[in-house]
């Protein structure tokens, strides 16, 4: 299974610290979150992004790893995939052959200069082969960081392999992405997310119903760490757990409240759609940006005549950026009626 499902990921060198014990899949220290406790440690127990693991495999079989670049959105897979990769390579001189660096770190030039560059270029006595340093979050380095890392790739190549990972590849130098094999990590699966579910909810009982499942997996966006965060939250919060529980502990709009605010927006009067909607958001605690981000689909799914689709759509894009630019939610919701009235209006 393909999912990078750690909350924080540790800090390994050469001190051997974050080295984890290599076990059977969800058979480790019971007391640790279940992202940990399920997260993958083999190539062989990954079950998405397929074509990037085979392609990883043949690099690794034939002793020819470049340079990795990996980016995609978060829980996919990246960090897992890696150190997978490296427990295959090194076994047990993993700890002192891997120097992972990551958003804990300080990743300014001076790392750059001399940590990273005192682990590329010494030599271990008990291990032979190329060392890995894996840069996770690797999109917050600074551009001169960068800078200075694309001389240290080119230089220490003979000895060590570079494993860059992001989530945004355009905050990441060309120069230091044209020294790199680039994969992308694409959103899993939902088939994918549904057959680690099932596994995951056998093993610690949980009690959850097939709606439940269907609202933990619709939330998630292909996720896998953020599967296993709200599930493992709502086991400890309810014995019975189905979609209403999955999105009260999540605090997201139900299905059901997009429903009514839309139905308030298009046929309610303007201050009765507002006070409606303000109570809903009071009593549920929902936040403006949540209803935005479930009403972009649902007016797509609506059959409303082209101009007012657009109209919506554009609105709805217009008023999220201005929350993101520190609007108030007030301003923004009376924003968001009186773009649903005037559309009701074009659509005559």
């Amino acid at each position: 299974m393909d999912v990078d499902v750690s909350p924080q990921k540790q800090t390994r060198q050469g001190n051997g610290k974050g080295k984890e014990p290599e076990t059977a899949l969800g058979h480790r220290n019971e007391n640790l979150p279940w992202v940990e406790k399920y997260r993958p440690t083999s190539l062989d127990e990954l079950v998405s992004q397929t074509d990037i693991v085979d392609t990883l495999q043949r690099f690794i079989d034939d002793g020819k790893l470049p340079h990795l670049l990996f980016y995609g959105p978060p829980g996919t897979g990246k960090t897992t995939t890696i150190l997978a990769i490296a427990r295959k390579l090194y076994k047990k001189n993993l700890s002192s052959m891997v120097l992972e660096l990551n958003a804990s770190d300080d990743r300014g030039i001076d790392v750059i200069r001399d940590q990273i560059k005192t682990f590329a270029s010494t030599r271990t006595v008990f291990s032979s082969g190329l060392k890995l340093v894996i840069l996770d979050e690797a999109d917050a380095m600074t551009t001169p960081a960068q800078s200075a890392l694309r001389r240290v790739i080119e230089k220490y190549t003979k000895n060590v392999r570079f494993c860059i990972i992001c989530n945004y590849v355009s905050k990441i130098i060309p120069a230091v992405q044209s020294r790199c094999t680039r994969f992308r990590f694409a959103p899993l699966k939902l088939s994918d997310i549904n057959s680690r579910l099932d596994m995951i909810v056998e093993r610690e009982g949980v009690n959850i119903t097939e709606d439940g499942k269907n609202a933990l997996i619709r939330l998630s966006g292909g996720d896998m760490r953020r599967v296993l965060n709200v599930l493992q939250a709502c086991h400890a919060g309810y014995q019975h757990i189905g979609s209403d529980e999955v999105y009260a502990c999540t605090g997201q709009p139900s299905p059901d409240d997009i429903k009514r605010v839309v139905d308030w927006m298009l046929n309610d009067e303007f201050h009765v759609a507002l006070s409606n909607i303000n109570a809903l958001k009071r009593d549920k605690g929902l936040a403006l940006q949540d209803i935005i981000n479930e009403l972009t689909p649902f007016v797509n799914s609506i059959d409303f005549p082209p101009p007012t689709r657009i109209h919506l759509l554009e609105q709805l894009a217009e008023i999220e950026y201005r929350m993101s630019v520190g609007s108030t939610e007030k301003i923004q919701l009376s924003a968001l009626v009186g773009a649903f009235k005037i559309g009701v209006e074009m659509a005559g």
